[in-house]
């Protein structure tokens, strides 16, 4: 039996959904492990979304909560809005209220990942704040630390990221993902994957 990764997440702009892409890349070169990409639903209607100059949606299939209980663990992915994850992502966690009943997603490992607007706009506040909803289904929180070695240390160019996980700065819109933070997100996926199949084995 293969061992399901679900990268889930919201992206309005395409920043978060890079990140995404390179976490799925990781967690697919680990051996046994089956990884697939998940946007959650939209809350916003088109008119309000055009404009916000929003760009059309990819084709990921997009997922409803019941689905999470066929993944071994995950990693969730949303920019933030005001220092917290983005209320389209909250609204679908918010429907997860069955799950939560009968702990389904409990035992399983989750990680964050996460894009900002700039450098003090919650690259680590958004992540700590998820924390919450991990914690009330019982999810194990896997953060990456400092597994991603000299590349958290980076001072020569701006990096988004911490400890917490995967993250990427936005800033007016058109900066994109740099290729460290790309790399990165590619050392999450791998890095979540793999204690994923450890603890699905031990079980």
């Amino acid at each position: 039996m293969a061992v399901k990764l679900y990268i889930v997440y919201y992206s309005m702009y395409g920043h978060v959904e890079k990140l995404a892409e390179e976490i799925n890349k990781g967690a697919a070169s680990v051996e046994g492990v089956e990884a697939k990409l998940w946007q959650v639903p939209e809350t916003l209607p088109n008119e309000v979304l055009g404009k916000m100059s929003a760009p059309p949606k990819s084709d990921v299939p997009v997922i409803i909560p019941n689905e999470l209980s066929e993944a071994d663990g995950f990693v969730f992915g949303f920019p933030t809005r005001f220092g917290m994850m983005s209320a389209q992502f909250k609204a679908f966690l918010d429907a997860t209220g069955g799950l939560w009943r009968t702990q389904q997603l409990a035992g399983k490992p989750a990680g964050i990942f996460y894009s900002t607007g700039s450098q003090g706009g919650g690259q680590e506040t958004t992540a700590l704040t998820a924390i919450t909803q991990l914690v009330h289904h019982g999810m194990i929180f896997v953060p990456i630390g400092y597994t991603f070695g000299a590349g958290m240390f980076e001072m020569e160019q701006v990096k988004g990221g911490s400890p917490y996980g995967a993250g990427t700065y936005a800033g007016d819109g058109s900066r994109q993902p740099s290729e460290l933070e790309l790399q990165q997100a590619f050392h999450q996926g791998k890095y979540i994957a793999t204690i994923t199949k450890k603890l699905k084995e031990a079980a």
